[in-house]
């Protein structure tokens, strides 16, 4: 994957307030390689997140400054947003594997940010941790860079937070979910839509044909280091603020966007959930597809690659497998 400081300025066009991407990427389907995911079956947030950074056996954070991208779209109880929990441990480990300075950002809605910070206790879990907090939407105007691809669904593009282009390093920790609101599922691909203006939403949730290739679109302006699936319990109806849950007890993590979603749509299907998740081969579903066409990550199930350290892991990878294979 290419590197966020390395992408911005294969797209920025000479204007600081303005970027151009040409989508001109070589399609995920056209190039073969393995991504490879993490998986440990636990329902201990502490041993889920070292087990399954531990299983990676990478470490794109030491000496580097990160941002760290959660999902506090609401303060609603997890798997609505970030368990608190699950960004503590988070904070902890990269602290452990070196990372130079954390801060985390987010730009909520349809709630106030600074509501949602509040009512999650945010403020108070940065300061005890010694992570900063950013606030996107409380940045000025000259903190958001319009980004303009010239292949995609947006009309006129839309504005990023200059924090996740500057960004060293970005790792993201999301839910597994639903969403009943025209995303079909809300994971790591849907994650990057807090990192967009709030002005922006209008033209998003207004296009629901393109919505799912939009959401994939905005993928485009950054690579994650490290992305973390929280998928102790789900949503498998409704979201993304509440619906009908059940437990997976899974923790997922990876560097490919597209295989932690792909992974997490099998365990969705595994737990039984809505139409538009079991009536649908998982490639076949939007965000993921138009995520291969502009290469994002993987392009095949059969090209992700689950690692795991003990048999109760073991079995539910290779259950997952299958699923994955089934589409």
């Amino acid at each position: 994957m290419i590197g966020t400081s390395g992408l911005l300025l294969s797209m920025l066009s000479g204007r600081s307030e303005t970027a151009a991407y040409s989508g001109e990427r070589t399609s995920a389907v056209d190039r073969v390689f393995t991504s490879k995911t993490a998986l440990i079956r636990t329902s201990d947030r502490n041993v889920g997140v070292r087990k399954a950074m531990d299983l990676l056996g990478i470490n794109p954070v030491k000496g580097r400054q990160v941002l760290l991208k959660p999902n506090f779209n609401t303060a609603d109880a997890y798997p609505g947003s970030t368990h608190n929990d699950t960004l503590v441990n988070l904070i902890r480990q990269l602290k452990e594997m070196g990372a130079k300075t954390i801060t985390v950002g987010e730009r909520s809605g349809p709630s106030a940010t600074a509501k949602v910070m509040k009512e999650k206790g945010i403020s108070e879990i940065c300061r005890e941790h010694t992570a900063r907090l950013v606030n996107f939407e409380d940045l000025p105007a000259d903190q958001w860079i319009r980004i303009r691809p010239e292949k995609s669904h947006w009309n006129d593009g839309f504005d990023v937070a200059k924090p996740v282009l500057d960004a060293e390093c970005v790792v993201t920790t999301c839910c597994l979910k639903t969403h009943g609101y025209g995303g079909v599922f809300t994971m790591s691909l849907k994650l990057s839509v807090g990192m967009v203006h709030k002005r922006n939403m209008t033209e998003l949730h207004s296009s629901f044909r393109s919505m799912r290739k939009m959401i994939a679109e905005i993928n485009q302006v950054y690579s994650p280091s490290l992305i973390l699936l929280d998928a102790i319990e789900a949503f498998v109806d409704g979201g993304p603020m509440e619906g009908k849950r059940k437990r997976a007890d899974v923790i997922v993590a990876g560097t490919d966007r597209i295989a932690i979603d792909a992974v997490g749509c099998a365990i969705l299907k595994d737990l039984g959930s809505n139409d538009a998740i079991m009536g649908r081969k998982i490639f076949e579903q939007e965000q993921i597809a138009r995520a291969v066409e502009l290469g994002l990550g993987v392009g095949r199930p059969e090209d992700i690659e689950i690692a795991t350290g003990d048999d109760a892991s073991r079995k539910y990878a290779d259950k997952l497998k299958e699923i994955l294979a089934q589409g």
